[in-house]
């Protein structure tokens, strides 16, 4: 899309499966990825991506990314990501959620610029 715009979503709602099994992000870009991750809990809780596996990812030693996320509507923007720190196999990224986050968690992918 060029000097378009793009319309809010809702976000995929963040409940006890998503923070049992957390979430893959298949077929990702992770330097034009970025979340945005919304909580409704009554107290502050953390969002992680974790480090990739494999020889794509030689920076993963740098360990996984964990951001607090306010309580009662805290939001957070996470990323862009290096791919060489947490790109898992088969171009995936995994997220997961500390136990009793409740929100929402939306993936964006940028643009490129030309």
């Amino acid at each position: 899309m060029d000097n378009g715009h793009t319309s809010d979503v809702a976000g995929t709602t963040i409940d006890a499966t998503l923070v049992t099994n957390g979430v893959i992000i298949n077929d990702v870009d992770p330097e034009r990825t970025v979340l945005r991750v919304a909580n409704t809990a009554t107290g502050a809780k953390n969002v992680i991506v974790r480090t990739g596996s494999g020889s794509q990812s030689w920076m993963a030693g740098q360990g996984d990314l964990t951001v607090a996320v306010g309580a009662n509507t805290g939001k957070e923007f996470v990323g862009p990501f290096t791919s060489a720190r947490f790109q898992q196999r088969g171009t995936k990224l995994y997220v997961d959620f500390e136990s009793g986050f409740l929100g929402t968690i939306t993936v964006f992918k940028l643009p490129k610029a030309y």
